[in-house]
This record gives structure tokens, sequence and C-alpha cells, in this order.
């Protein structure tokens, strides 16, 4: 997931050079930096649900034996 969301900011980077070094192409680069901005946030929120730690489940364990 990682891997796939730095290679989407790398290709909207790209986008956004060539919009802006391109003066003919200035909706290009302003479609690439929301993009860019988009995905960054998407990943951010993403990576930050991941890290919380996840309540422990007590399937597949047998109870113990109520006296």
């Amino acid at each position: 997931m990682l891997i796939f969301v730095v290679v989407l900011l790398v290709a909207w980077l790209i986008v956004s050079i060539l919009g802006f070094a391109i003066q003919g192409l200035i909706w290009l680069g302003i479609i690439g930096v929301v993009l860019f901005l988009g995905t960054a946030v998407i990943g951010f929120i993403r990576r930050k649900a991941l890290r919380r730690p996840r309540p422990p489940s007590d399937q597949g364990r047998p109870r113990p034996a109520e006296h």
C-alpha cells in the first residue's frame, strides 16, 4: 500500500512539473497539484489508521470453564 501511494505521489509530481513547465498546460499542473495533495492526505489518513491498536479478539480460543 505504501509503495502504491509513493508511486502515485511521484506520478502526480511529474504531471504537475510538466504542466507548469509547458505554458499551454497550466491546467495539467493544477490537476497534478490537486491529485498530489489528495493522495498525500488519503495516504496519511490510512497509514495513521493502520497504526491504531486493535482490540484483542478471543475468537478461536476456548473459553475457561466456569465453576
